[in-house]
């Protein structure tokens, strides 16, 4: 620690350090997966954004399909999502596309203007609660089911101090420290101090991301948390992790080796959600490949059937998009799947999509039954990954 007003990083145990190097080797191993280059990168790269976006906003109470979320991130209409919550996914999308340029940049110090920009691109339309200000008072985090405040953030008075703190930090503190725990540490003094009126844990989430991805690990969307953070029960237990070191206000000289194991485990669970779905994705394309050749169709229609098979459902202008095709190319390919009894044709118009038709959903059935349970690297209990 640089001083003495931040929460300080703790001391590891000899399991952290485990976990630590196991989470690395997985990180290694998804390096010289992704080095070599496949037709289902780009689109598995797209998922996982789409995902961590996901996750992040959901946690808020801002919720989106994933395939509503790859319709924002290429700038077309959704679906099904309201306009305000596109907005809050939009403003999102343009602060982590933000991230990923910066944890490339050749010359890079963190400062509280960044901090405030980032803000500012993920709340920007919401004009009334000063977006990339400092808050100009105090605040109060409530338990969205009773209202009860279970949180009391810093008097404003010492959020530009604090702030400061953390950036000096950011830039000279702990630097001997693994990434993965301050990453950590930077993601809960920083929902800590909420700084903001808004958008504070979306940007705690995403400094994490970008602590991680200026120390070069991997792309941001393999490297986040935010996914798994969203996911379920695992949002009761993030917001329980968050609690159980805060009590209720700032206390900046409690031990936070709890939240830091916490973060750890998520790291490894989400890197070997990440490995699997690497794995499948190979799989589930050989397959595909086969099935389209057996039935005489272009092998450019193996990227639609992907599509399908892990966002369960594909739009026209997606599709002619990730192949380079005309409209009329497009819709052919996508009526001849359809013939063919892949995918079944929903909606008109700028409205139609495409789902799983039964040949699809039968596949999708068999690779659902084999779904494997993921290891939680602090126990031996096994997990089981949802049907994706």
């Amino acid at each position: 620690m640089t001083g003495r007003m931040l929460y300080g990083t703790p001391a590891l145990e000899a399991v952290d350090k485990a976990v630590l190097a196991e989470i690395e080797d997985m990180r290694r191993d998804l390096k010289y997966r992704l080095a070599e280059t496949h037709r289902w990168d780009g689109q598995l790269r797209r998922q996982l954004q789409a995902r961590a976006i996901q996750g992040s906003n959901s946690i808020e109470g801002y919720r989106a399909s994933v395939e509503d979320i790859e319709s924002i991130m290429a700038g077309e209409e959704p679906l099904e999502t309201s306009a305000s919550v596109t907005r809050e996914i939009a403003g999102y999308q343009q602060a982590l596309t933000y991230i990923q340029l910066l944890s490339r940049a050749p010359a890079f110090r963190y400062d509280a203007g960044v901090l405030n920009a980032l803000n500012f691109m993920m709340i920007g339309h919401h004009r009334d609660k000063t977006p990339g200000v400092l808050r100009p008072g105090g605040i109060y985090v409530r338990n969205s089911a009773t209202g009860e405040v279970v949180y009391e953030g810093p008097d404003f008075e010492e959020v530009p101090g604090l702030l400061g703190e953390l950036v000096t930090w950011l830039n000279s503190g702990d630097l001997d420290v693994p990434s993965y725990v301050r990453g950590a540490m930077a993601h809960f003094n920083l929902v800590s101090i909420h700084p903001w009126r808004d958008g504070n844990g979306r940007m705690s989430r995403a400094l994490q991301t970008l602590v991680l991805g200026r120390d070069q690990i991997l792309m941001p969307e393999f490297s986040s948390i935010e996914e798994w953070l969203g996911t379920g029960e695992n949002t009761v237990d993030y917001y329980r992790a968050l609690r159980d070191v805060q009590r209720g206000s700032w206390k900046p000289h409690v031990n936070t080796h709890s939240w830091v194991r916490f973060c750890l485990r998520a790291h490894h669970l989400q890197a070997q959600r990440v490995r699997q779905r690497l794995a499948q994705a190979g799989e589930i394309w050989i397959i595909l490949e086969e099935q389209v050749d057996a039935d005489g169709l272009n092998t450019r229609c193996v990227s639609a059937l992907y599509e399908v098979f892990v966002n369960r459902r594909l739009r026209r202008s997606r599709y002619q998009a990730d192949e380079g095709l005309s409209q009329g190319q497009a819709a052919r390919d996508l009526r001849d799947l359809a013939a063919k009894g892949w995918v079944q044709p929903y909606g008109e118009t700028k409205g139609r999509f495409y789902a799983p038709g039964p040949r699809m959903t039968e596949i999708k059935a068999q690779f659902a039954e084999r779904a494997r349970p993921l290891r939680d690297p602090y126990s031996e209990t096994h997990h089981r990954i949802p049907p994706e």
